[in-house]
Formats: structure tokens, sequence, C-alpha cells
């Protein structure tokens, strides 16, 4: 006879899900059975998967042919050791005149933000000396928060690799640190911070 009632239902239910806990020797009956269903659908999952392939080199007995290509092995090999990547540093000296002036030329853009200029006039000020993926972070940038007017001195290189000068720019409220690299339109800024 099947159960009416929302209460008959509810009844039901709780008998089923309290059985385990009448007694601990039920308890414990409950939990091997549970316990054995884990471990015989995990072998049932583990016994359904392909077999790995073995290699005709793998196989006792079996020999090679020189020059035919071996299969890819399924399992990830060790890499060998890489060497430590140390960048190439040029003397001061050797930093190109034309990233300096580059450095130069976007300090003073970056401090010139005169009251009511907005984000996107003080960007397209910065554009012809800026990388095309640096732009977009300057997009966020408030003007208003620039802590400087003026630049106050020249452009020095503070460290030099063949693709890139980190330069820093003296201005009348912070000093910066310029990172201009070579690109095929030439020397453009990629980055800046406070020194």
């Amino acid at each position: 006879m099947p159960i009416r009632s929302p209460r008959g239902r509810a009844a039901a239910y709780r008998a089923v899900w309290t059985w385990p806990l009448r007694t601990p020797l039920r308890l414990g009956a409950t939990v091997v059975v549970v316990l054995a269903l884990a471990v015989l659908v995990s072998l049932a999952t583990g016994g359904l998967r392909a077999p790995a392939q073995t290699s005709a080199a793998d196989r006792p007995g079996a020999t090679t042919t020189t020059g035919a290509r071996a299969p890819a092995s399924p399992t990830p090999t060790a890499l060998p050791p890489v060497a430590a990547l140390t960048p190439t540093t040029l003397p001061l000296s050797a930093a190109p005149a034309e990233a300096l002036q580059v450095a130069q030329n976007w300090a003073t853009a970056w401090a010139t933000h005169p009251e009511g200029m907005t984000n996107q006039q003080w960007v397209d000020a910065l554009i012809p000396w800026t990388t095309p993926e640096y732009v977009g972070t300057l997009t966020g940038v408030d003007p208003a928060n620039i802590p400087a007017t003026t630049v106050t001195g020249p452009a020095r290189a503070l460290q030099v690799s063949p693709a890139s000068v980190t330069t820093e720019v003296p201005t009348d409220g912070v000093t910066l640190q310029v990172t201009v690299v070579d690109t095929e339109a030439g020397w453009r800024v990629a980055g800046y911070d406070r020194a």
C-alpha cells in the first residue's frame, strides 16, 4: 500500500536513514558495507581503463630497427637541467641616446596634467612613447593623482641590456624608474614605477 500523506512519507524516510544509527553493531556493519562498495567501484573503474601500450623495445626478445621512430611515451620524462637564466647587461655608458630621450619625453608627458585634463587626453599625450600593451594599463590612471607637475632633470640609465633600458627620471614630486624597450617601432616605454 503506497504512503499517501507527507507525514507518513517523512516517517518512512526517517526510518531508513536512522536504521544504522540504532545500535553500534548496525553502524559498524553499514560502514563496512559502504567501504566495500567504494572499493568495488574503484576496482571496477580501474579495470575498465585501456591497458598501457608497450613499445616493441620493451618486450623481451624484441629487436628494434634503426631509423624507425619510437612511439611517444605516455609517461612524462625528466627534462634535462636548464642553466640559470642571467640577463645580459651592458655598461651604463652603452645606453642608447634614443632610449634615454624617449624616457625623458614620456616622463614629461606623464607629469604634464593641467587641471581639467581628462584621462583620455593624458593617455593620448603618452601614446607616441608607449608600447601598445602598456597603453591599456595607463587608461586606469587618474591624472589628478599624479604627484608631479614637471621633470627636473635628465633621464639617466640605471640598467642597460641589448633590448631594454631602465632609466631614472627626476620630477618635482617623485623620481620615476621608467623601463624602455626596443620594439619594431623604435624605443617605447613598457612600464614605470616610483623609485
